[in-house]
């Protein structure tokens, strides 16, 4: 593969992520979403280091934020943040400990406020992408 099927394995997985992920909030699987949420901005991510680097393989890391500078996108403090928050979701739903507390904070408005600003900012990711097949 060259890279720019790399790029595209990486934009289509996460167009296909979104569309589950909007399943999931329709059928008030809020914690889901909000997983998979992460899973589409990691994906996005990689398609932007495979873009932005001599490498064809991203690490192999969940991290929004390393991944990000990986990918030498520069960020507002304000998407750091929403990054970091979002690798939480990532980390919650995985371990029992922490799977009924995201479970419990997970309504609607607050998954419905994550949602939108995940939209956005993938959106925002997306934008940075040169080749856009």
């Amino acid at each position: 593969m060259n890279r720019q099927d790399h790029i595209r394995y990486w934009l289509d997985s996460a167009a296909h992520d979104w569309d589950t992920a909007t399943s999931l909030f329709i059928s008030e699987k809020y914690d889901w979403c909000l997983f998979i949420g992460h899973l589409v901005l990691e994906k996005i991510l990689k398609a932007l280091f495979v873009q932005n680097s001599a490498d064809l393989l991203p690490p192999k890391t969940h991290n929004l934020v390393k991944l990000a500078e990986n990918a030498k996108i520069p960020l507002t403090d304000k998407q750091r943040f929403l990054l970091d928050e979002v690798n939480d979701f990532n980390i919650e739903i995985r371990y029992p400990q922490f799977r009924d507390e995201l479970y419990k904070k997970c309504t609607r408005e607050f998954s419905q406020h994550y949602f939108k600003q995940i939209e956005d900012l993938a959106e925002w990711l997306k934008s940075r992408l040169t080749y856009l097949p």
